[in-house]
């Protein structure tokens, strides 16, 4: 009889270089492995991201849909709700120059924060299922008054996004700890694929599973979620950070926050940047919690076919990085490269636009794929730019000043994207004309917004305001090759 634990081990290891074979061929930045950090200890660790993409798939596309549609919850309120962690979003600043030089008995910087983070999801998800209980009117909790509910499901989004923000800024800066300084935004790159891949297989799986949707059901799927996000962060922070005794020694000075921070935004069109990161990444962000409602209201789509709209927006979003990827390794200069993102998301939010009076279920689906790739040129371009710009022993710091400058933005986007809807519902701009046209006012504000983004980067590439109509036109990459801003694209100094 064949030793069933022999031809187990020999099926899991051909399993794994099989996978390590495909992963290096097809995985954008496998390339950043080397012999001491290889690709499975990097896919690994990048499992922190699959979390978070998880959290925002739940309650930025699942959780906004069920509850202005089914639940009937006003829009303005559930996009408050989805934008609270924003409250927590600046101090993403704060918490990676904590990690960075945070001294403890074990000898850990990263770590602690990391399960401080997932502690947080886990208790954010474990409040949830009340919250939407309450606000369904369901069982013993059915005759409690309905702002309980709404405060509950406040509560759960805060301490989910808290979580989240410190998960993702912490584990980006030991991704980083772990890579040489050359091959640092080639990691990060590796971990925000992840995120898009982690969003993408969560959109399916909860679609899938909703597709007879009760609330039951859906408190069923939180729950779950929790219970994934602790294994997921667990599984992919062990053994990664090498434990330094010298840590737990105070050092003579202690560097502050202030000096770091001045000498972070006093380089070279430091707040330039930030602005256009925070402008563009609006421009992307005010729908977010309004294209699945516009789906199920406009176009009749139902709770998984929108549910799955957003896996569509995260591989729109994969493929954009893949793209950025291979043109940036050839010395592209990144906010070039974020610039081309904001062009692409111009016509792509007209053909959502066209998609209400044209009934064209094709068009929508479409323009939100290429928001996604959009979106991810953009990211990919601010990202790398943020991270030419780091200091090795402020990587924590500058990865929290990129991330609390995009979830400000995104979080006051999406906030402001709802309450913009609410406000022209009861309009008399919406009397008599369907249901398509606050959509249509958000989406339009935001082909402003990014237009504007184009109009804040043009100083970066030293082109004067005068010549900003010949430069926009000579940006998109889709015609005549990307390289369509003067010096070829090439990185300027």
């Amino acid at each position: 009889m064949p030793d069933l634990g022999y031809s187990m081990s020999r099926f899991t290891v051909r399993a794994v270089q099989t996978w390590a074979s495909l992963g290096t061929r097809f995985l954008p930045f496998a390339d950043v492995a080397t012999p001491d950090l290889p690709l499975g200890r990097l896919m690994r660790l990048s499992l922190f991201q699959v979390s978070v993409g998880m959290a925002l798939v739940l309650m930025v596309g699942t959780l906004n849909r069920v509850m202005i549609v089914e639940l009937e919850v006003p829009a303005s309120l559930v996009a408050v709700m989805i934008s609270l962690p924003l409250v927590f979003a600046p101090f993403r600043v704060l918490i990676g120059f904590r990690s960075d030089v945070h001294r403890s008995a074990l000898g850990w910087r990263r770590v602690p924060f990391i399960w401080r983070g997932t502690m947080l999801q886990f208790g954010g998800f474990a409040v949830m299922p009340f919250a939407l209980l309450v606000l369904a009117g369901q069982g013993e909790s059915g005759h409690l008054p309905v702002w309980i509910g709404q405060l509950g499901a406040g509560i759960s989004f805060l301490l989910v996004g808290a979580g989240l923000h410190m998960v993702q800024t912490v584990g980006l800066a030991l991704a980083t700890d772990l890579a040489p300084a050359e091959d640092q935004p080639k990691v990060v790159g590796l971990m925000y694929v992840m995120l898009l891949v982690g969003m993408i297989a969560s959109a399916l799986v909860f679609g899938q599973v909703l597709v007879d949707f009760t609330p039951a059901r859906l408190i069923q799927v939180i729950q779950g979620a929790a219970v994934v996000t602790v294994i997921l962060n667990v599984t992919a922070m062990w053994k990664q950070e090498t434990r330094d005794r010298s840590r737990a020694v105070a050092p003579d000075r202690e560097a502050t926050f202030r000096d770091a921070w001045d000498e972070f935004i006093s380089g070279r069109h430091a707040r330039l940047r930030l602005l256009a990161i925070g402008l563009g990444t609006m421009g992307f962000g005010m729908s977010e919690v309004l294209l699945e409602p516009y789906g199920g209201q406009v176009l009749q789509f139902d709770v998984a076919s929108t549910t799955k709209l957003t896996a569509t927006l995260a591989m729109g979003g994969l493929i954009g990085f893949v793209f950025a990827a291979k043109v940036l390794a050839r010395g592209y200069d990144p906010f070039r490269m974020a610039a081309a993102g904001a062009l692409v998301g111009i016509p792509a939010f007209l053909a959502i636009i066209a998609a209400a009076p044209l009934h064209s279920a094709v068009l929508f689906v479409v323009g939100t794929f290429f928001v996604g790739v959009g979106g991810g040129l953009f990211s990919h371009g601010t990202l790398t730019a943020t991270m030419t710009h780091a200091p090795r022993e402020r990587i924590g710091m500058v990865l929290g000043t990129w991330g609390a400058v995009q979830a400000t933005a995104a979080g006051v986007g999406m906030a402001l994207g709802g309450v913009v809807r609410d406000a022209v519902l009861v309009s008399p701009l919406a009397t008599g004309s369907g249901p398509a046209i606050p959509y249509i006012f958000v989406y339009a504000i935001e082909i402003a917004l990014l237009a504007a983004t184009l109009l804040a980067m043009l100083p970066l590439f030293g082109i004067r305001p005068s010549d900003a109509v010949t430069a926009i036109a000579k940006a998109a990459p889709l015609q005549g090759g990307i390289a369509g801003f003067p010096d070829g694209g090439r990185a300027s100094s």
